[in-house]
């Protein structure tokens, strides 16, 4: 009895010293479950169960089928390793046959665990096809063939202009759809050859009966239609020529260059509507100045081809073509690239290197009321013929050898006319101006044409009246050349009273601006004015002689008249055309 009351007593004071330290409050604790959960923890542990009973007979069934499983796992790499040496006869490290186990050993794995690889199945290589050049491709286009799908073409489409030019343009690209890029690198032609080569680029390869059906059914179709066209074609090479160089400067990544395939086609087809229609490349000219995606010194070989091409069927066309559009470049700042200067310069040597050049473009030198070298294109063409002596260039000697002939043209006309006034008093500015710029060669061939522009237009004299004051070192270098070359020079004889009448006015003009002015102005002006006066005893003399002419003719006129026992035979026409020439 007393020990349970000790007992009882000492598990009092157990509890307050607890309750101490946990503020009166007790765990509670469920050792059946404390039990179990460390039975399971030592079976994860130690991988077998440490119970009895049905769960022994369960573990030890399990058991069975990993034993059976690890068996059979051994004698398939026993058998892998069998055949791998019996293949290789060679020994391999033993790293390598560490390796390969283990990649056995994960495919099992895998294939027991329902993993199956897929085998990689290799894609049968495509069969290259025969490389076709542009001389076989054109070759096989039977030109009756052509003709029969023109007919079918035109007869199909009617008035539709457009889609008859696109269905031609398909056929021959179907004609040159085996060219690679290898067998047409045209971008690398044009870079690299000349173009007395490139303008035959593809053309020389196309039979003359396929080109001549071809011609003569693209000279049925009108202007507009083939201007729109011809300029979807140049589109299609400009975007072609983009992409190669963007896929050689590797400016636009991802951008996938189209092929070449096509590309010949469509040169071939504009090179054809450009011989046979040149005004085709006139139409669309404006386009190409003004927009600036024909611009710029890449797509320059592309202008130069295509003038070539108009041309070919039209002399005058390129000399147009040329003045209006290309030879301007050369004045603008890319005229400074050596290449382009280059290109231009061959263009025009091949232009007048043509069979009778000069006399067709001489006699043609209006076209539809427009010069085929207007005035400023004169200027521009002067000065890089005569620049000042610093500023000569290799090339400079190739502008001398074709500056006489384009001059010629630039000038040409019926002496008088009024179309030929209007030229003179457009180029007047620019000759008197190069005259006072101070660079000797450029200096004298100014002066030959003011001198030109005077005996063109008596409104010249009085522009150039007008300007004497501010030209004053210009026009005493004008009138020094008059005096000294007054017997070489041919003045229409209608001009020499308004010469006259403008020296006076000079002469005037030099004594009000004698009065105040310094040293070098004072010795120009009395230049001037020794030089007036040389001339106006010239034009004196000169009009005695002309009175003296106009009666003698007029006397041989009668005679004739008396004497001819025809007055039917008599040219009156010629007469009178006479007596009209010395009329002042």
């Amino acid at each position: 009895m007393d020990d349970s009351i000790d007992a009882y007593a000492t598990a009092l004071a157990d509890v307050a010293g607890a309750g101490a330290a946990d503020h009166g409050w007790q765990k509670v604790v469920y050792p059946k479950r404390n039990k179990k959960n460390q039975q399971q923890a030592n079976l994860r542990q130690n991988g077998t169960l440490a119970a009895s009973g049905p769960a022994e007979k369960s573990i030890n069934v399990f058991s069975k089928i990993d034993e059976q499983a690890e068996e059979r796992r051994r004698r398939i790499e026993a058998q892998r390793r069998d055949l791998v040496e019996d293949e290789i006869p060679k020994p391999r490290s033993r790293n390598k046959i560490q390796s390969d186990e283990e990649d056995d050993s994960e495919e099992e794995e895998g294939k027991e665990n329902g993993i199956v690889e897929e085998k990689k199945v290799k894609k049968p290589k495509k069969e290259k096809k025969p490389k076709v050049s542009v001389a076989e491709a054109a070759g096989k286009i039977d030109a009756a063939d052509l003709a029969a799908f023109l007919v079918d073409v035109t007869q199909s489409y009617g008035s539709q202009e457009e889609i008859q030019l696109m269905r031609f343009a398909d056929y021959f690209g179907r004609a040159f759809a085996g060219v690679g890029s290898a067998q047409f690198p045209w971008v690398k032609l044009f870079r690299e050859s000349p173009v007395s080569k490139i303008a035959d680029i593809p053309l020389s390869h196309i039979p003359d009966a396929v080109y001549k059906t071809s011609v003569e059914w693209i000279n049925r179709h009108s202007l507009e239609a083939l201007n729109s066209f011809a300029l979807q074609l140049l589109d299609t090479i400009l975007a072609d020529l983009a992409s190669q160089l963007s896929s050689v400067k590797g400016t636009k990544k991802g951008v996938q260059a189209p092929s070449s395939k096509s590309q010949v086609a469509v040169f071939v087809v504009l090179a054809m509507v450009l011989r046979r229609k040149p005004d085709v490349l006139v139409g669309i000219l404006a386009t190409l100045k003004d927009n600036k995606k024909y611009q710029g010194q890449d797509k320059l070989p592309v202008i130069i081809w295509m003038v070539s091409q108009a041309s070919h069927g039209d002399l005058a066309v390129g000399l147009y073509l040329w003045a209006h559009h290309l030879l301007p470049i050369l004045g603008s700042k890319a005229g400074n690239n050596p290449l382009s200067r280059d290109l231009i310069l061959q263009l025009m040597e091949r232009i007048l290197a043509a069979p009778k050049a000069r006399s067709i473009l001489v006699n043609g030198a209006v076209r539809k009321g427009e010069r085929l070298i207007p005035p400023f294109t004169l200027e521009i063409l002067t000065r890089l013929t005569f620049p000042a002596p610093s500023a000569r260039l290799k090339a400079t000697e190739r502008f001398e050898a074709v500056y006489p002939t384009l001059k010629e043209v630039a000038l040409a006309g019926t002496p008088g006319s009024k179309g030929l006034k209007q030229v003179s008093q457009q180029i007047f500015s620019f000759a008197i101006d190069a005259v006072g710029e101070g660079a000797p060669e450029l200096a004298k061939e100014a002066e030959g044409i003011f001198i030109w522009c005077l005996s063109q237009s008596n409104e010249c004299f009085k522009l150039w009246d007008n300007t004497y004051v501010d030209k004053l070192e210009a026009s005493v270098a004008i009138l020094k050349k008059l005096s000294a070359e007054w017997k070489q020079l041919v003045l229409n004889p209608s001009s020499l009273g308004t010469l006259k009448e403008t020296l006076i006015s000079f002469r005037k003009k030099n004594e009000k601006e004698l009065i105040g002015k310094d040293a070098a102005r004072v010795a120009l002006l009395r230049d001037s004015d020794k030089y007036c006066k040389v001339l106006l005893g010239r034009v004196s003399n000169g009009s005695g002689c002309l009175k003296t002419t106009v009666v003698l003719a007029v006397v041989l006129g009668i005679a004739t008249f008396v004497v001819s026992p025809n007055l039917e035979s008599f040219d009156w026409q010629r007469m009178s055309a006479l007596l009209s020439s010395f009329q002042s």
